[in-house]
């Protein structure tokens, strides 16, 4: 399983890629190969200074060895290795109008001292981040997120979801990091799911991120914008570091298995701004954001 789905997330990154790129029409996608010393590595790839997006990742890898001590107190195991691959990617578009968009698919094998499997489960999700509200770019995105879910299984729209809300959540601030969309974690083989179904359901996920996303890009890439738009644009950009930073598992987990850190922080925009305090105006598009951060909403009927 774990060769299959690494070879599966080879190929997405190509397809994701190359499919970016067109949308772009002008930068392209800037290849890195790394080695991680105590074992795997990866292949970070990142745009820059686009016509479309003004930084963006998107990265494979595979890391395998001795299980950090910081997992194995988290899992309550003495000793042991594992195996974890996945495709992360974080896209900031340049235009204001256009949302910041996150996905991730893993999958993660648990060895005891011996080396025999113990656990093994896939992950991931996908969620979108705008600036300016357009609800009707919120339902586009959730109803990719649904279509794919009810293909494997109707409760698992809903409760995915309803994750995505519960973890994407700056609770220092009390507020989403944006509009949510699909968060699943410890998938593994149980009474009505094998490991095969567990994989065909992620990468129908996986296989669908395109749709949920170009469509938006190509509807807001070109709607002008203000140097107020911006400001708010980069002060937004700062709560989506503070998430990343702050909460976000992935990254927590890249810097303590000793992950290569160009490629974990690659998540991070470019230009940032964090302004003491600072409130939109009352009733403004600005404001219209905020409330819905403050109480997550259902996007389908």
């Amino acid at each position: 399983m774990k060769n299959k789905f690494y070879n599966y997330i080879e190929k997405l990154q190509d397809t994701i890629c190359n499919a970016l790129e067109r949308a772009d029409g002008k930068a392209t996608f800037q290849e890195d190969l790394w080695q991680r010393k105590e074992g795997g590595g990866g292949r970070t790839r990142v745009i820059e200074n686009g016509s479309v997006f003004e930084k963006g990742g998107v990265n494979v890898s595979k890391v395998y060895g001795v299980l950090p001590e910081v997992l194995r107190k988290q899992f309550g195991v003495a000793a042991g290795n594992f195996f974890a691959c996945g495709l992360s990617l974080v896209i900031h578009p340049k235009n204001p109008m256009t949302p910041t968009v996150h996905a991730n698919w893993r999958y993660f094998e648990m060895y005891d001292d011996a080396g025999n499997l113990v656990t093994q489960w896939f992950g991931g999700g996908q969620d979108l981040t705008p600036y300016y509200l357009f609800e009707e770019d919120a339902t586009h995105f959730h109803s990719v997120c649904k279509d794919a879910c009810d293909k494997h299984h109707p409760n698992f729209y809903p409760k995915y979801k309803a994750r995505c809300d519960e973890y994407f959540h700056n609770t220092h601030r009390n507020e989403a990091r944006g509009i949510g969309g699909l968060f699943f974690d410890y998938l593994k083989e149980e009474e009505g799911f094998t490991l095969q179904n567990r994989f065909d359901f992620v990468t129908e996920v996986g296989n669908s991120f395109l749709n949920s996303y170009v469509p938006i890009v190509e509807k807001r890439k070109d709607l002008p914008y203000t140097e107020a738009n911006r400001n708010w644009q980069e002060i937004r950009r700062g709560r989506y570091v503070e998430f990343n930073l702050v909460h976000d598992k992935g990254t927590l987990f890249g810097l303590k298995t000793n992950g290569r850190i160009e490629s974990i922080l690659m998540s991070l925009p470019p230009h940032v701004q964090w302004v003491y305090n600072h409130t939109p105006e009352v009733g403004s598009e600005e404001e219209k954001l905020i409330q819905v951060l403050e109480n997550p909403k259902n996007w389908i009927s």
